[in-house]
């Protein structure tokens, strides 16, 4: 696949052929792919920018611009020497990807939006697609067999090349098609700010140069994420091991606190006091309290079945209201990748469900009427059941708990608010465990160790 995109692009004339100057390290006397030269970064000065990107500003090098530049294998200063190379042109695309990334605007992340507009002002320069190395994919043309293309080209048309894998592996050849060639399709792309240019402008300016394929409509571009107000890193040990994460705490705890807290618009950091905060106050005290609280009093006092009521009163009505629209109001906020307000409308729909639930009183009414307390248990119960809907995108170990907990089969969660019906509780159960201190003090003291 990468091959042909490259012949389709060259045969246009977007590719070409050029001499330039590339580091070459007399010690390990070898050429040197861009990230294997370090150096300060001529637009920022930091000092540990690698030859193709500065992690510290974003922008896109070239190893020859680093000043002090040195070989990271071995910290020997390179020599340059002159070798020829494929170009990828960039003029023919720069009005259009401008373009897209001007009208496209707010289906892309605010830091999309501003740095590729910034880079394709700047000029966006032709960038060199192969290198002198023997590992990688071939030149699909005689001449360059000790050149293969660069990372820069290869990378992202793993996008198409995983689609067209995808169609064969599944005994449909052209199933790809429905999602690179049809118009209605919508093309989200994920990836951290550091890969902003890759997916604004690299990868398109292919497509466009290749012809009738869709481009990206939807940029969701992280900003950076920190551990404990460093940097991660795995050589200092500064870091989480997933397998150790999951050993002691629960998944959905962890996917709950990267959303809330996360880098979605801004550099964030996780902080293991505050991350077992939110799971106390947040996951446990507001949600897992609201699902334990409202089944167990339905388990101990209805325990065959709870049944829908003949009418509800005002205060039934607005919560079941809330609960109908928070279907919409989540699904448009994921639509557009906001995945943070997304979760906020649901705790929103659990805060109203517990203030509900307190003015409510069910567990008094029980001793009075029986009648009202079933109904504002069935109200409550209802809602626990939108709630298993609706985080299932973000939470799918505790929808999946909240569903078994329900009797509900996985065809009753679609995406929709659920009919009102008869509800049956089966055995119930915590959906999170409390953090300790100690545990928290445990995981703090293995950082950098």
């Amino acid at each position: 696949v990468v091959q042909d995109l490259f012949l389709k692009l060259y045969n246009k004339g977007f590719i070409y052929t050029k001499t330039e100057k590339l580091a070459y390290c007399s010690n390990c006397k070898r050429f040197l792919p861009d990230r294997y030269i370090e150096g300060i970064c001529p637009k920022c000065d930091f000092n540990n920018a690698r030859g193709d990107q500065c992690d510290n500003c974003g922008n896109l090098l070239n190893p020859i611009d680093l000043k002090k530049p040195r070989c990271k294998i071995c910290n020997h200063e390179p020599e340059w020497r002159d070798s020829e190379h494929f170009f990828l042109k960039f003029s023919p695309f720069a009005k259009e990807l401008k373009k897209r990334a001007e009208k496209l605007g707010d289906s892309w992340r605010v830091n999309a939006k501003n740095f590729t507009i910034q880079l394709l002002e700047q000029g966006f320069n032709d960038r060199a697609i192969t290198r002198d190395t023997d590992w990688g994919i071939e030149i699909p043309l005689p001449g360059f067999e000790t050149k293969r293309i660069y990372v820069w080209f290869e990378a992202v048309c793993g996008y198409l090349s995983a689609s067209i894998e995808y169609s064969n592996g599944i005994n449909e050849p052209n199933k790809w098609k429905e999602f690179w060639e049809d118009k209605k399709a919508v093309h989200y792309y994920v990836h951290g700010k550091d890969n902003i240019p890759f997916h604004t402008i690299i990868w398109p300016a292919i497509l466009l140069g290749a012809g009738d394929l869709h481009l990206p409509d939807v940029i969701v571009s992280s900003e950076y994420l920190t551990l404990e107000h460093k940097q991660f890193s795995k050589s200092r040990h500064w870091m989480i091991s997933l397998p150790d994460f999951l050993a002691g705490f629960d998944a959905d705890t962890l996917r709950y606190y990267l959303v809330v807290c996360g880098p979605e618009n801004s550099d964030a950091d996780f902080s293991w006091v505050d991350y077992a905060s939110k799971v106390n106050n947040e996951m446990i005290g507001n949600f897992g309290n609201l699902v334990n609280r409202v089944l167990s009093q339905v388990k101990n006092n209805f325990p065959e079945k709870l049944n829908q009521p003949k009418k509800f009163g005002a205060e039934d009505k607005i919560l079941l209201d809330l609960a109908e629209s928070t279907f919409k109001s989540v699904g448009e906020a994921i639509v557009k990748a906001h995945f943070r307000d997304g979760i906020r409308e649901i705790f929103k729909l659990v805060d109203a469900a517990n203030k509900y639930l307190n003015d409510a009183a069910p567990w008094k009414k029980i001793k009075e009427s029986k009648e009202d307390a079933e109904r504002s248990l069935f109200v409550g119960t209802h809602v626990i059941k939108c709630l298993a809907i609706l985080i299932e995108p973000y939470l799918p170990s505790s929808a999946e708990k909240i569903q078994q907990m329900l009797n509900l089969e996985k065809s009753d969660s679609t995406w929709q608010y659920p009919k009102l019906e008869d509800i049956v509780v089966n055995e119930i159960a915590p959906l999170y465990k409390r953090i300790e201190p100690e545990q928290i003090e445990n995981e703090k003291a293995k950082l950098g160790k």
